[in-house]
């Protein structure tokens, strides 16, 4: 007779089954009384998109794809389950989701909680001007490198009357000192312009911009020497947009730009940081509105569930 399953382990149940966590892990919001190592939080707030809507919806959807994904990496034998204690950590709640600033300061608060049990946080957005009261919580002590994937550089300014929004995160976090320029990389940049000079602010600064031509031209493994070379020793915030992906892998975002990396490249890409000091990660902008058969939820928890092998990893 075949061996039965055990179905008080969530892992072993149907994956059809039962009630949505992140990679049905246990729901675990009263986290301040039994810590784990790394806590996985949705984020589910868009009042920071320029174009089209829909992110907020990103942590719901990510959750259930989030269900397809088994214990092992297949392709470099990590358990990230096993390595560390990891819980779903729920949702941020945003009492005040109309007002952009108090938003952010209600993420914040939350993350400072988090911070201050001593759990490394992995987001999943919402937008991406979620990263910036992240980085508030989590580098309040010392600055971090950022090694950021994106279609966009996300250091613009004033848009529309707002500094806040998911066009100019690391700008601000420059601003406030909370990411090191010196040691961070921005990579897969693409797409057209409002004007030239459009990113002129991350060289300004100091950062490493490599658009996706230089993935192109000199392959991806390439890329991420010298990615990891820039970004040493020391903390590192990992930050993935979605929107790095080619639309034909991530449909369903606010502000697609043709021409991206494939979801292989960045698997590998990702896969490359095992053994960094990283602090806290997030992956943003999936809005499922814009999805198609559930395929830029099931990447975005497929780009979640590598981040968490080399965070765990550590």
């Amino acid at each position: 007779m075949a061996e039965r399953l055990d179905f008080s382990d969530p892992m072993q149940r149907p994956r059809y089954a039962g009630v949505a966590t992140f990679f049905r892990l246990p729901l675990l919001e009263d986290f301040e009384t039994d810590p784990p190592e790394i806590g996985v939080i949705g984020v589910p707030y868009d009042g920071g998109v320029t174009n089209r809507p829909g992110a907020r919806h990103g942590p719901r959807a990510v959750r259930d794809a989030s269900t397809l994904i088994r214990r092992i990496n297949q392709a470099t034998g990590a358990s990230p389950f096993e390595a560390a204690r990891v819980a779903d950590l729920g949702d941020v709640l945003i009492e005040r989701p109309f007002s952009l600033e108090e938003a952010h300061g209600y993420v914040e608060a939350h993350y400072r909680r988090v911070v201050g049990a001593g759990i490394r946080p992995l987001t999943c957005g919402g937008d991406h001007s979620l990263a910036l009261p992240v980085l508030r919580a989590v580098c309040a002590e010392r600055p971090a490198a950022l090694l950021q994937i994106d279609a966009h550089a996300d250091t613009g300014d004033d848009y529309l009357g707002s500094r806040f929004h998911h066009g100019a995160p690391f700008k601000i976090a420059v601003d406030e000192g909370l990411i090191d320029p010196a040691r961070s990389v921005q990579i897969g940049i693409r797409g057209t312009l409002f004007e030239p000079g459009m990113w002129a602010f991350s060289e300004r600064a100091g950062m490493t911009l490599m658009p996706i031509e230089a993935v192109e031209e000199r392959g991806w493994r390439s890329v991420m020497d010298e990615a990891l070379a820039v970004v040493g020793d020391g903390p590192v915030y990992v930050s993935v947009d979605i929107d790095s992906l080619d639309p034909a892998f991530a449909p369903g975002t606010g502000t697609p730009e043709a021409g991206g990396l494939t979801m292989r490249e960045l698997q590998g890409m990702i896969r490359r940081m095992r053994g960094l000091e990283i602090v806290g990660a997030d992956m943003v902008e999936v809005s499922p509105p814009f999805d198609v058969g559930g395929i830029t939820a099931l990447n975005g928890a497929t780009a979640m569930f590598e981040l968490l092998c080399v965070m765990a990893g550590r």
